[in-house]
């Protein structure tokens, strides 16, 4: 499972920390991971205002580190779950043709929120960190179900 965003220091590290969390109160195997579309913020860490929300809840995303989406990742994922629109129609523009990875928005898999994005909170104050937060959560536990159902 790759969580993508545009650069890998907001949204996508929280939908990352989310993910893992739920695979891990139901004790799935799946190799989860985060990038961005952009090349902006490579090799930093997450916004501090995603570390602190994270941290909020117990979670410590300091060590993980952006990167940028590669060729392979679509090969090496079966899911690749887009924060938006826009960087999912750049996914879909990158994908190469043997690619095996699923490409989806993460809110399509809440019941009601098909087409939402997670809006970025980059450019504004903490509340926008804690929206972030709450629809990343909503999404990992509903992708994190389809899994368990889908066996």
């Amino acid at each position: 499972m790759l969580f993508v965003c545009l650069g890998n220091i907001c949204r996508s590290p929280l939908a990352e920390a989310a993910f893992r969390r739920e695979i891990g109160r139901l004790d799935l195997d799946v190799e989860v991971d985060s990038a961005g579309t952009g090349n902006w913020h490579v090799g930093e860490p997450p916004d501090s205002r995603a570390q602190a929300v994270a941290r909020k809840y117990g979670i410590d995303i300091s060590t993980y580190r952006a990167r940028q989406v590669k060729p392979d990742d679509f090969r090496r994922f079966s899911h690749i779950v887009a924060l938006d629109r826009d960087n999912l129609a750049t996914l879909q523009r990158m994908r190469p043709n043997d690619a095996a990875a699923e490409l989806s928005l993460l809110l399509d898999h809440v019941p009601g929120r098909h087409g939402q994005p997670v809006a970025d909170p980059y450019f504004g104050g903490d509340d926008g960190f804690a929206i972030t937060w709450a629809d990343v959560t909503t999404g990992a536990e509903a992708l994190a179900k389809r899994l368990v159902a889908s066996g």
